[in-house]
């Protein structure tokens, strides 16, 4: 059974995605998570990189233990008004009830809206998430986000010290994956995340940028995107390790 680390808060996050990959009890885990003080904690992640390890296994683990102990959420995702694995509080951190929504837009985006194509801002600001968001969102982490999906990236832990090495080989390994380039039609086949958040990224020039940057497409290139569908269907268990 994996320790629990009641000292180092993105220890205890990192602590419970491995927790709940491992497939042990994770009760001590949550209560932990739940028990820390808001204000101190936000005092401990005391920059981009110890908020964005710490929220990234926040997010990841309880959407994979959350949609383990109930699957029916993820039918219940399409069923208008609300989608309740996404939207409502069901998880507990320093005493504040939160949503998935909360934790990707909220605090991993800066206070993004998770509609707008990344181009406007959330409406319903708390002290908690301004307390806690992060100063400058990191598109990165669209690459580390899985929300049970199928074309999720995997799941991997994300620590103090190494979270931007660890954001780039999550990203550099999903977009192996997922980008496809056709250099005779000058179009490269991108996962669809690149449109809902294009914001994110800069708009469509800020996106070919950034698959220059990690070598989907050649230095020189300016490709037309299309899209690949996304796979809604749910897919618990994938994980990720980083090597070295």
């Amino acid at each position: 059974m994996a320790a629990v680390d009641h000292d180092d808060p993105v220890a205890l996050a990192a602590s419970f995605v491995r927790a709940v990959k491992a497939g042990d009890e994770s009760r001590e885990h949550r209560r932990a998570l739940a028990g820390l003080d808001d204000r101190r904690l936000a005092r401990e992640l005391d920059g981009d990189a110890p908020r964005t390890a710490f929220w990234l296994d926040v997010y990841n683990g309880f959407a994979q233990y959350l949609l383990d102990s109930d699957p029916a959420l993820w039918r219940k995702r399409r069923l208008p008004p609300t989608r309740p694995v996404f939207t409502d509080g069901l998880f507990t951190v320093a005493g504040h009830d939160l949503s998935l929504d909360d934790v990707e837009h909220g605090i991993l985006r800066g206070s993004q809206s998770g509609v707008g194509l990344g181009y406007l801002p959330r409406v319903r600001v708390d002290g908690f998430e301004r307390r806690h968001r992060v100063d400058e969102l990191d598109p990165r982490l669209h690459f580390a986000l899985n929300c049970g999906a199928s074309s999720c990236p995997p799941v991997a832990v994300y620590t103090r010290d190494s979270v931007d090495d660890e954001l780039d080989l999550a990203t550099a390994s999903y977009l192996e994956t997922e980008c496809h380039h056709d250099s005779t039609a000058n179009v490269v086949r991108v996962p669809k995340l690149f449109s809902w958040y294009r914001g994110d990224f800069g708009g469509k020039s800020g996106v070919v940028r950034f698959l220059r940057r990690y070598g989907v497409v050649p230095a020189d290139a300016s490709p037309s995107l299309a899209y690949a569908d996304y796979d809604w269907s749910l897919k618990l268990g994938e994980f990720a390790e980083f090597e070295g």
